[in-house]
């Protein structure tokens, strides 16, 4: 190490060279200033390592968010499939209400088994003796059973329902000890629907059946969905005379299994 003493009429200042190059980045007068101080201690200037480089952030992937993917995707697949409904509903709409009728499940069809008995029915007075029980079709008393969305409490008579039958109206049959609750469901589909009509019947083989003219459909209980479809399907449709009605005219709204013989123009 050499120190330079002053010398002519100028004082120079003294500069003790250490023999050290400066850190890189740093001026020397940084490196020469920060000689002879301690090192270590928060905030030191000095100690020739230099300014510390920035710490690069880290990136943490999170992955994809699977539950507004999941939404979509169910809200996709629930529109299609009313969409598709939609489409379904339509096609089964603009079918022929025959086609429709046959494609109920255990629906029987008396027009292809039995086309004399469904053709037409003659008038006739007092008891009629039918093969199907309950009727279908075939020969009837003049009056008929006023089907307005009629809800009966006791049997009627056959005569009088085919009668209702051949205007093109639903007739629903249930064993009298049918449990209440299933009685107030079959009802409820009845009730305030012109061309519709029920009533307890004895001697059923199934708790629940099914007349329109020429159709039968039998069932065990009223939760069957079928029971309505044939009712939408057969009511009106299934007519041997469209057009006439079941709430006017040369009607009875009286029960018991004994038909009731009036005149074409009176009404009961």
């Amino acid at each position: 190490m050499s120190i330079s003493t002053p010398g002519g009429p100028e004082r120079r200042p003294t500069v003790v060279t250490t023999g050290k190059k400066p850190a890189a980045g740093r001026p020397a007068s940084d490196a020469t200033a920060g000689a002879g101080k301690p090192k270590g201690g928060a905030g030191r200037s000095g100690g020739g390592k230099g300014p510390r480089k920035p710490i690069a952030p880290v990136k943490v992937s999170q992955g994809r968010s699977w539950g507004p993917i999941a939404l979509f995707t169910a809200v996709g697949v629930l529109a299609a499939a009313i969409i598709g409904y939609g489409a379904w509903a339509a096609f089964q709409g603009s079918k022929p209400w025959e086609d429709r009728a046959a494609d109920i499940a255990g629906i029987v069809n008396y027009r292809e088994k039995n086309k004399e008995l469904t053709q037409g029915g003659n008038h006739q007075q007092g008891p009629i003796k039918y093969d199907i029980l309950p009727p279908v079709a075939g020969p009837h008393n003049a009056t008929w059973q006023r089907c307005l969305g009629d809800v009966y409490n006791a049997p009627i008579a056959n005569e009088h329902a085919v009668h209702s039958l051949e205007h093109g109206a639903v007739w629903i049959t249930y064993r009298p000890d049918l449990p209440n609750d299933q009685v107030e469901k079959l009802a409820s589909l009845v009730r305030g629907k012109d061309f519709m009509l029920m009533s307890p019947y004895e001697g059923l083989d199934k708790p629940i059946s099914l007349q329109a003219w020429g159709y039968q459909l039998k069932v065990d209980n009223a939760d069957d969905p079928r029971i309505e479809e044939f009712a939408t399907t057969l009511a009106q449709n299934a007519s041997q005379e469209p057009g006439v009605p079941c709430s006017s005219g040369n009607y009875t709204t009286g029960t018991g299994t004994t038909p009731r013989d009036m005149p074409a123009s009176m009404g009961n």
